[in-house]
């Protein structure tokens, strides 16, 4: 069961959630147009319990630091959760809700859950951490690839952050805040306001990428898609900023994408 796939449907939109592949979105049309790059690898993955990369792998969790597998070498990327198995808690016609339960290489018992919800013109996905016992620092986010091309012209990705966090050589932020560079990015902006970033594909579609967290990694250095990551905090965020997930207090985030036909 546990790589069956779950097709969610609402109007002319249709939504393909993967369980058993890291519980990633695997497809989105709308009107029998596929927005997301396809792929086992591709679609929109969870990131879970931390975004991008962590430096060298390793965070400071209380007085103890941890490694995590150099998955990224030097650094460990985009979390453990998308490399497992989801659970299909339940499911109906437009929404489906699937967990995860932590297990190594995280050190710390936890569980996510996932709930992907569709309707005619949007899809909301929430995501939680919860800590059984021990608490954690822990990051959310989503890692899509849209298609930069649907077929007539390129995509365009219009946004205004309040700032762009300084790329070291090392691709990690440098906790110096500058001014939006031009693209290509692969890179990380502060927009305190809540994420709100503008996919236009000229004649055919604009889609909003929105959110309350403060946090957007946009990464288009690939020629076949542009990523639009919003997140709880920045990469390598387990260090230094990082959310705490106590026994009383998960961590949740949501993330909308709304679209208007052109």
């Amino acid at each position: 069961m546990s790589n069956e796939e779950i097709t969610l449907t609402a109007g002319d939109a249709e939504v393909t959630v993967q369980p058993g592949n890291g519980g990633r979105i695997g497809g989105l049309r709308v009107g029998g147009t596929e927005l997301l790059r396809q792929g086992e690898r591709f679609g929109c993955f969870p990131m879970v319990p931390w975004c991008g990369r962590t430096r060298d792998g390793r965070f400071l969790d209380g007085g103890t630091v941890r490694q995590m597998p150099l998955n990224s070498p030097p650094h460990a990327i985009h979390g453990t959760v998308r490399d497992g198995a989801w659970r299909t808690a339940r499911r109906s016609a437009d929404e489906a809700v699937i967990t995860y339960d932590l297990v190594e290489p995280w050190p710390h018992p936890g569980r996510v859950t996932q709930v992907v919800a569709l309707t005619g013109d949007a899809l909301t996905l929430t995501m939680a951490v919860e800590a059984y016992d021990d608490s954690f620092p822990a990051q959310i986010g989503w890692h899509p690839w849209f298609h930069r091309n649907l077929g007539g012209e390129d995509v365009t990705v219009d946004f205004s952050p309040a700032w762009q966090e300084e790329r070291g050589e090392d691709h990690l932020p440098t906790g110096k805040r500058i001014d939006r560079e031009p693209g290509p990015w692969d890179d990380c902006f502060g927009m305190p306001g809540g994420v709100d970033v503008t996919l236009t594909w000229p004649g055919q579609l604009e889609l909003k990428v929105t959110s309350p967290e403060e946090w957007v990694v946009v990464y288009d250095e690939q020629e076949a898609a542009v990523c639009v990551e919003p997140q709880t905090g920045p990469p390598n965020g387990l260090n230094t900023l990082p959310r705490l997930v106590t026994p009383i207090e998960p961590l949740e985030a949501t993330m909308t994408w709304s679209w208007t036909r052109l």
